[in-house]
């Protein structure tokens, strides 16, 4: 299913549902690659620890309009869930800003915001909370949301007992029945089976009609370019490229093949 153009575009003028501007995102760890004794010993007698810097993002600057659909890729560690935590307000930025207009559902990583010790339908009511709606509203949509799911008499179990297939279809349902302005995914179409997999495809498709932004993080670049009309390229945090899909999965393949030392985007 084509759901890269299928969502309406915005008025002339019109400002972008997210900005992000020169943002750069820093942790400050106490990781050590390969502790040695004797550096233990040294640090000990100096009363001091060994911190670890990492920059997971270095000023990344993009803007994203209504209706986009936005495909977000490369390797791992490159920065991609990061940017989007940053995107979903869970991540202040450590410089810059990050503005967005409308409300954000979020489907970061599998079930993150659930509590295992409370059952499917409670955690669905919590979400909706969460997303602002009414609790009549969310106890109405509760039926729907596990109906989508496809769990069953398990919405009324604690979300601990679930298999991994489960508690992932639940967190996509959650996230996508709840009237979202803009969506952000991490991974998430890899739920289910292939049945599953069409119909949270035919749901996003009726997401972007509603002139809705998307934005997937995904390592299937076929998915990126099926469903997406936008895509960002990021390497080590930093911001590659911004462009349509297949320059972008163009750009980077070829930077897979070439590797980092032999690349420049003068070569495309």
């Amino acid at each position: 299913m084509d759901i890269a153009h299928s969502a309406q575009k915005p008025s002339p003028g019109e400002p972008p549902v997210v900005s992000v501007q020169d943002v750069s995102i820093t942790y400050r760890t106490t990781f050590e690659k390969v502790p040695t004794l004797k550096s233990a010993i040294v640090r000990l007698g100096r009363g001091e620890r060994a911190v670890h810097v990492v920059e997971a993002l270095k000023g990344v600057s993009f803007d994203v309009t209504r209706g986009s659909s936005v495909g977000i890729i490369g390797a791992n560690g490159a920065g991609k869930s990061t940017l989007m935590r940053a995107i979903a307000g869970v991540l202040p930025p450590s410089s810059g800003r990050v503005e967005v207009r409308g409300r954000i559902s979020a489907l970061l990583a599998l079930g993150v915001g659930f509590n295992s010790a409370l059952t499917g339908r409670e955690n669905v009511i919590l979400g909706g909370l969460a997303s602002g709606l009414s609790r009549k509203e969310v106890v109405a949509r509760a039926e729907e949301v596990a109906a989508f799911a496809e769990i069953g008499e398990f919405i009324d179990v604690p979300v601990r007992t679930y298999s991994s297939g489960m508690y992932q279809r639940l967190a996509f349902s959650v996230s996508v029945h709840m009237d979202p302005d803009i969506l952000l995914i991490d991974e998430a179409l890899s739920a289910g089976d292939a049945s599953f997999k069409v119909k949270a495809n035919a749901k996003m498709a009726e997401l972007m009609k509603s002139a809705r932004a998307m934005f997937l993080v995904s390592h299937s670049l076929n998915a990126v370019r099926e469903m997406c009309d936008d895509a960002l390229w990021i390497h080590k945090g930093k911001l590659m490229m911004h462009d349509t899909p297949d320059a972008c999965i163009k750009a980077y393949t070829k930077f897979l093949e070439v590797g980092e030392n032999a690349f420049t985007l003068e070569d495309l």
